[in-house]
């Protein structure tokens, strides 16, 4: 099990860096996916980060090639991996864990290459475009599903996972439980290659009318 934690109160975010995590921690989650590929067992990841830490210290140990490494290991992984974005899935610090054959999305989640303020910040150099920028990012579970970035949308309780914890738990655990029997069914072989094709579907394209 891999995940990111913010941290719930003042003292526990400065503890966990608000949830961005340095290059050791990525290369850390990577030997661990490692031994699970070792002992045959499943990897489940828990993406909910605002970024990678942008710190100098940070991009002199290498970010960007710790980010960079994850993607490419988890893609040939011999193992089963299943990503669930569980609150906030920011840009390539959530992507450096959330590779996987199958991608599950709390309901209110989002999942995002830059926050909605960011994008507004640089696109109208005003972050009160937020609520545009938003829905041209398609930051929501619903949207990413349409999309094909995510397979399966487990439900909230009504105003979030917060308000009652152990239902979304169980909803979770169910979808997970579903899922991996699936996964488990396959070829470390067949999983790679699914993987891969996957991987190489992302994206769509509109060719321009000609003049």
């Amino acid at each position: 099990i891999v995940g990111h934690q913010k941290g719930r109160d003042t003292k526990e975010k400065i503890l966990r860096n608000f949830g961005m995590p340095k290059p050791e921690g990525y290369r850390k989650a990577l030997r661990l996916m490692k031994l699970a590929e070792k002992f045959t067992l499943p990897v489940f990841t828990f993406v909910d980060t605002p970024g990678a830490y942008p710190g100098i210290d940070a991009e002199e140990r290498g970010q960007s090639e710790a980010i960079g490494r994850n993607l490419f290991e988890m893609a040939r992984l011999r193992a089963p991996i299943i990503v669930t974005i569980i609150g906030e899935g920011g840009s390539g610090g959530a992507l450096a864990i959330a590779v996987g054959d199958v991608v599950l999305m709390l309901q209110y989640a989002t999942y995002s290459v830059i926050s909605p303020e960011g994008c507004a910040s640089i696109l109208w150099r005003s972050a009160e475009k937020a609520p545009e920028a938003a829905d041209a990012l398609g930051i929501t579970a619903g949207r990413l599903k349409t999309l094909g970035l995510v397979d399966r949308i487990v439900p909230e309780p009504l105003g979030g996972a917060h308000r009652d914890p152990q239902a979304t738990a169980q909803s979770l655990k169910k979808a997970l439980a579903e899922v991996l029997k699936h996964l488990q069914e396959k070829k470390p072989k067949e999983l790679v290659e699914q993987r891969l094709e996957r991987l190489m579907a992302y994206g769509k394209f509109k060719e321009a009318a000609e003049r």
